[in-house]
């Protein structure tokens, strides 16, 4: 299978097969110099794989944290590129998860004033929602994201059986961001969750979530209106995931309880039976006044408004301006 993300000012591929890392050079020039960014979760014979199809590589591998994606780490890529002496001919792939996706392309956005980089996402949350779009960014203490680009890879390159490795939870918590996709854009997306076995569509559902974001990115690179909408369940979520020092629970785990906070009771009464199949956490204790100041910081708001996402029918995003005030009612319950 294969996507084209076509924006005003850049064009890329989206691969999707399996056992495609093993001939990623038969469709993008590695005789090059190559930095592999990946972590430590990440089995070491990815890397070798894309080894093999280069001319010149070196591979740097982060501690699978939220919290590798920080200013020193960041600084420490652009030495170790300047180290052997990167230059904008060059190219980064980033192999991995969504902290590995996010670091390597601002790396990339960043060094010489912007290199070549290619995404291989290795997650369900990288492979569904990360990788494509050009969101970029890294941490600032506990904030998330705060300091980041739009910049778009050259390549995603989607290659299936790299979630065989994936520990369920890291599993299920990827596929929030899919289940997000059919909640505020394909109804068809959300009955797969719903009435089927997730396992037996997979490939499906992470093909039908890529197009959900090519579709809203296409029409809405810059998140001027219409992007806003993948920001479903982020701005509590966000802050929930800060509380727990980005590592208590995982992003999506985190978006799943920020979600619960803008739909309908009858939505909610379908949603939490497929949270029990992803083995969600419905009920995760949080001081709501500490996690309400994580919002303040939210980097999407605008003085006192946050723009928020709200799903009344499955299927369909509604964007709603709130001021802070009003958010911290509805965090309150």
């Amino acid at each position: 299978m294969k996507l084209n993300i076509n924006l005003k000012n850049a064009q890329y591929p989206v691969y999707l097969e399996r056992g495609i890392l093993s001939k990623i050079s038969q469709y993008v020039n590695l005789q090059r110099k190559i930095m592999i960014i990946t972590d430590t979760n990440v089995p070491k014979n990815y890397a070798t794989t894309l080894q093999s199809q280069c001319k010149e590589s070196y591979i740097y591998r982060i501690q699978a944290s939220e919290h590798s994606k920080c200013l020193s780490v960041f600084e420490d890529i652009c030495r170790t590129l300047l180290k052997y002496h990167f230059s904008r001919n060059d190219c980064i792939i980033a192999l991995g998860g969504g902290v590995v996706g996010d670091l390597s392309g601002f790396v990339a956005s960043s060094y010489m004033r912007g290199i070549d980089f290619i995404q291989v996402p290795t997650t369900t949350l990288s492979q569904i929602d990360s990788s494509i779009g050009g969101k970029v960014a890294i941490n600032l203490d506990d904030t998330k994201n705060i300091i980041g680009a739009f910049y778009q890879p050259k390549a995603v390159f989607v290659d299936f059986d790299t979630l065989k490795t994936l520990p369920r939870r890291h599993y299920y918590n990827g596929l929030v961001e899919a289940l997000k996709a059919g909640l505020i854009y394909d109804k068809k997306l959300f009955d797969i969750f719903e009435n089927t076995n997730i396992d037996d569509h997979l490939e499906e559902i992470i093909y039908r979530s890529l197009c959900v974001k090519k579709d809203v990115v296409e029409k809405d690179e810059k998140e001027m209106g219409l992007r806003k909408i993948l920001n479903f369940g982020h701005t509590i979520g966000h802050a929930i995931e800060s509380y727990f020092d980005l590592t208590t629970y995982y992003h999506g785990e985190c978006v799943a309880l920020g979600m619960l906070y803008f739909i309908d009771e009858d939505i909610k009464k379908q949603l939490l039976p497929i949270y029990e199949k992803m083995h969600l956490s419905q009920n995760v204790s949080y001081n709501k006044e500490k996690v309400f100041q994580y919002i303040k910081n939210d980097k999407k708001a605008s003085g006192n408004l946050i723009t928020t996402v709200q799903v009344k029918q499955i299927g369909k995003a509604s964007l709603v301006p709130m001021d802070l005030q009003q958010i911290y009612q509805i965090l309150k319950g």
